[in-house]
């Protein structure tokens, strides 16, 4: 199969940005309209497996990715020899999966439901890009709301937020109630510096 121009420039977009694309600024770059992006993700992805290809373009929240296909991490993984890709703690997907389920929650959220303090344990997400700024809330002292990034949901093969299995019932009410109880997070702002 061979590739379109349009095809190959979003090819080589994705490949030199690295990081997701929005399909704003993708389209923009390639000169083609937001809708054509699908097709063209899908034509690439067609080409990659005729021809064996390691590479996969994701969809993530919206955006596009270049990426290795999952049977060839591994290999990345030894190449790269980067300490940010160790296994997380039990605590850090406690609070990944607090912060998943409830996003944009502070970091007094993630305590209250943890009972313990967690802010070595959110830092550490921020720093691994599974997490990141959404805002401060406007209440007193403006504290800092904290969403999922794109790598969160490349890394637990997800297209958006909305593809977490469910919680149980009562668990979903009491985390709702919680949240109702302590912050509001239709107060968000989007001004986010570090705490």
């Amino acid at each position: 199969m061979k590739l379109t121009d349009k095809a190959a420039a979003m090819e080589a977009v994705l490949f030199a940005c690295g990081d997701p694309v929005e399909p704003e600024r993708l389209s923009a770059a390639i000169g083609v309209e937001k809708g054509a992006l699908s097709q063209l993700a899908d034509m690439l992805n067609d080409a990659y497996s005729e021809n064996q290809s390691s590479l996969t373009v994701l969809r993530l929240g919206g955006s596009y990715q270049l990426a290795v296909r999952t049977e060839y991490y591994d290999c990345v993984k030894a190449a790269a020899e980067n300490k940010k890709n160790a296994p997380l703690s039990p605590a850090a997907m406690e609070v990944l999966t607090i912060i998943a389920y409830n996003q944009p929650v502070t970091k007094s959220f993630v305590e209250h439901i943890r009972g313990i303090d967690s802010s070595s344990v959110v830092n550490s997400l921020v720093e691994k890009n599974l997490l990141e700024e959404a805002g401060r809330l406007d209440v007193p002292g403006r504290p800092i709301a904290y969403k999922t990034t794109p790598v969160f949901l490349r890394c637990f093969g997800l297209q958006s937020i909305d593809d977490l299995p469910p919680l149980p019932g009562h668990v979903k009410e009491d985390f709702d109630t919680l949240l109702t109880d302590n912050e509001d997070s239709s107060d968000i702002t989007e001004e986010g510096t570090a705490e």
